[in-house]
């Protein structure tokens, strides 16, 4: 990925909030979502600036507020775009009376999904995730043979992504208990979260038309928070032999800003695989993604319950992880995607699946963190939990920090749990 200077850190805005050193948003990130003013008004692009949204198209700076459009435009329209407004929002800029016209305030308007999610597909990217689940259910062989070999995905349901702040009601499904002879028909009593990054795909490719290793990237928009919530009782019960269904398809939350590729490029890490492990198949290796496939991402999941809610506390930090401990890239998922000819829509999303780190107390989910419901997470309130309860928040954030660039971050994914439909 190409530096320049819109990496500069000594970079400063007009907008004073975008000179915060707290901000996610200065001037070196500026991140592309969704926003409307009104609750029946249209989903506008918008770029994120300090606690402001540039509005693209009252700026100039685009033809129309189609954020999908914007998104499969390509790279080099995505980088006239990023050139142009770290032009006008550089202090001293000649454009600052144009740009100043067309903000406005995150906190007057609603931010929704950063695009209309056409597909959605959830990889199972990280390997201490996947060693950790498969010890709980195969001590002796947590890894299927597979894992090392191909990413695992599954086709997940576009329908029920919602955007960051939402409320999901408790899902129910049949649920099976071990010593039971027969199935009940019942509310998720093993609800979870998973800490996940979205991936959103920008250049379409024709069916038929791999996209080669070297190429994927170009297919990248960029990447954004992902909350994969799951009903773990209900997964047991109907995963096998065809995987997830209902325990996954009744939400999924996404934050409401994609951080672009290139914003991360300063942010970028080599891709190894640990002594022994086997090298991926030429398809999905390049001498690109050995040198900077990865990507050096901080992630934090908090919990908010309801009794922290009413104390004034935002609530506390359950886990942290960095996604360049993932066991595949990015680039990874799109080649393997499409090898088979599966053709790609501006505006698909990719799970990475969840995200957990080397120690026991990075991982990525409750099913990890409380051992499967075995260990209870105390916290210094003299709550506890196992298992997200009916009015749980579940928060998530990331952002990236490297000596001699410009601290930015993704905002934040929220989620909150409603109680379960009343029985039919």
């Amino acid at each position: 990925m190409t530096l320049d200077d819109t990496h500069d850190q000594t970079l400063q805005s007009w907008l004073e909030s975008a000179n915060d050193p707290a901000t996610d948003f200065p001037i070196q990130n500026l991140p592309l979502g969704r926003f409307r003013r009104d609750p029946n008004g249209p989903w506008l692009a918008g770029v994120a600036i300090g606690d402001q949204v540039v509005d693209l198209q009252q700026a100039g700076l685009v033809a129309s507020g189609d954020a999908n459009a914007l998104i499969g435009a390509g790279k080099d329209q995505r980088l006239a775009l990023r050139k142009a407004l770290s032009d006008g929002l550089r202090a001293g800029s000649l454009q600052q009376a144009r740009l100043q016209a067309a903000l406005v305030a995150q906190s007057q308007v609603e931010l929704g999904l950063p695009c209309e999610i056409r597909d959605y597909t959830d990889f199972y990217t990280s390997v201490h995730h996947a060693t950790t689940i498969g010890k709980q259910f195969r001590p002796d062989n947590p890894l299927l043979p597979n894992y090392k070999w191909v990413p695992i995905g599954y086709h997940g349901r576009a329908s029920s992504i919602v955007a960051s702040g939402a409320s999901f009601r408790r899902p129910r499904g049949q649920l099976k208990a071990p010593d039971a002879d027969s199935p009940k028909l019942g509310a998720c009593a093993r609800l979870d979260y998973e800490l996940e990054l979205g991936v959103i795909v920008g250049r379409p490719n024709p069916m038929g038309d791999p996209v080669g290793i070297a190429q994927a990237e170009d297919h990248v928009f960029g990447l954004a928070l992902f909350n994969d919530w799951s009903a773990r009782d209900i997964q047991g019960w109907e995963y096998q032999p065809l995987g997830p269904f209902l325990s996954k398809n009744f939400a999924s939350t996404l934050s409401p800003w994609v951080v672009t590729l290139e914003a991360l490029a300063p942010f970028r890490a080599p891709f190894t695989r640990p002594d022994g492990d086997p090298q991926p198949l030429p398809y999905l290796d390049s001498p690109a993604n050995r040198a900077e496939g990865a990507f050096d991402i901080e992630l934090e999941v908090w919990l908010q319950t309801p009794k922290m809610r009413e104390a004034g506390s935002e609530g506390e930090r359950l886990s942290t992880s960095n996604y360049k401990d993932a066991y595949w890239t990015v680039a990874q998922m799109v080649a393997h995607h499409t090898v088979n000819g599966c053709n790609l829509a501006s505006g698909d999303l990719f799970g990475s699946g969840t995200l957990s780190g080397p120690a026991p107390e990075q991982g990525g989910s409750l099913m990890e963190l409380s051992q499967g419901g075995k260990k209870p997470i105390v916290f210094a309130n003299g709550e506890s939990r196992t298992w997200l309860q009916d009015g749980d928040s579940i928060i998530l954030r990331g952002y990236c920090r490297r000596d001699g660039f410009r601290r930015i971050g993704f905002g934040e994914c929220r989620g909150t749990v409603l109680p379960s439909h009343p029985a039919a």
